[in-house]
C-alpha cells in the first residue's frame, strides 16, 4: 500500500487532496444551510469557460478557471439580489450557458479535448507542484476570509432577515460566501473535476448533518468525512486504475449512505 508515496504524481495528489478536503466541505456547510447547494455546480460549470480559454491560449487553465468562477459569482450574487430573475433560474442560466459556450470554444481547436477532460473529471497524474502553490495559497485565503467572517456568515447562513436586523451586511457576506464557493470550485476540479465537485462540496455537508449535532461540530465532522472520501478515492484509483474524481464521490456517497443509516436507527430507537 506504501508503494504510493514513491511516486511524486501520488504525493502531490495526496497533499492537493488535504487542501480541498480542508476547504470544500467548510464552504459546503455554509451552502447547503443558505440552501445554495446548486450554486457550487453552476460556478464548476462556469469554470469550464475558464480551462477552455486556457487550454486555447496556452495559459494556466486553472488561474483562468477561477477569474471566470470569481467573475460569474459577483454576476450571480448581483443578478440574485435585484430579484428580477428567480435564484434558480438565474443558476440555469449561467449553469447551461457556460457549459454550451466552454463545449463550443473546445471543439474548435483539435486535441484539445483530450486536456479538457481531465478537468471535467479529474486526474491524479496532473497536479504539478506550481499547481500546489497555487491551491495552497488559495485555500488560505479562503480559510482566514471564512474563519474572519465566521459569526457573520452563519447568521446569515441560518437567517438572512435576522442577521440584517442585526446589523449585519448581509449583502456583503453573500458576496464572500459566493466568491469563495468559486475559488473552491477552481482549487478543486484538479483532483475532483469539474463535474463532480459540487458533491465533494455538499455531500460531506449533508452526511454530517444526519447526525444532528451542532453547527461548528457537523462542519467539523464534514471535514472529516471529505478527508476520508478524498484519501480513500484517491488511494482507490490508483490502485484499481479508475477515475480519481468519480471514486471520490462514490466513496462520500457510501458515506452519506451510512450515515442515512444510523440517523434512521436512531430515530427508531428514540420512537421506541
Amino acid at each position: 500500500m506504501f508503494e504510493i508515496f514513491q511516486y511524486g504524481f501520488m504525493i502531490n495528489a495526496l497533499i492537493a487532496g488535504l487542501i480541498i478536503a480542508s476547504v470544500a466541505p467548510l464552504i459546503g456547510t455554509f451552502l447547503v444551510v443558505r440552501r445554495y447547494s446548486l450554486m457550487a455546480d453552476t460556478l464548476a460549470h462556469v469554470s469550464l469557460v475558464g480551462v477552455a480559454v486556457g487550454i486555447l491560449t496556452r495559459t494556466s487553465p486553472m488561474l483562468v478557471a477561477l477569474l471566470a468562477s470569481l467573475l460569474a459569482s459577483l454576476g450571480i450574487e448581483r443578478l440574485q439580489s435585484a430579484k428580477k430573475i428567480g435564484g434558480e433560474s438565474v443558476l440555469a442560466l449561467f449553469l447551461t450557458g457556460s457549459l454550451a459556450l466552454a463545449v463550443v470554444l473546445i471543439s474548435s481547436v483539435k486535441g484539445a479535448s483530450i486536456n479538457f477532460s481531465s478537468f471535467l473529471f479529474g486526474s491524479i497524474s496532473i497536479v504539478s507542484v506550481k499547481d500546489l502553490y497555487v491551491m495552497a495559497a488559495l485555500g488560505l485565503v479562503v480559510l482566514a476570509i471564512t474563519l474572519a467572517l465566521y459569526k457573520g456568515l452563519f447568521l446569515v447562513s441560518l437567517d438572512e432577515e435576522l442577521a440584517v436586523a442585526s446589523g449585519v451586511n448581509a449583502r456583503l457576506l453573500n458576496r464572500v460566501l459566493i466568491v469563495s464557493a468559486g475559488a473552491t470550485v477552481a482549487l478543486s476540479m484538479r483532483i475532483v473535476g469539474a463535474l463532480l465537485v459540487g458533491a465533494l462540496m455538499v455531500i460531506p455537508a449533508l452526511s454530517a448533518m444526519q447526525y444532528q449535532r451542532g453547527f461548528r461540530q457537523g462542519m467539523a465532522l464534514s471535514f472529516v468525512f471529505a478527508l476520508m472520501s478524498v484519501f480513500s478515492g484517491l488511494i482507490l484509483s490508483y490502485y484499481f486504475d479508475l477515475a480519481s474524481g468519480g471514486t471520490i464521490v462514490l466513496v462520500t456517497l457510501v458515506i452519506f449512505i451510512i450515515s442515512l443509516i444510523i440517523n434512521r436507527q436512531k430515530s427508531a430507537a428514540r420512537a421506541e
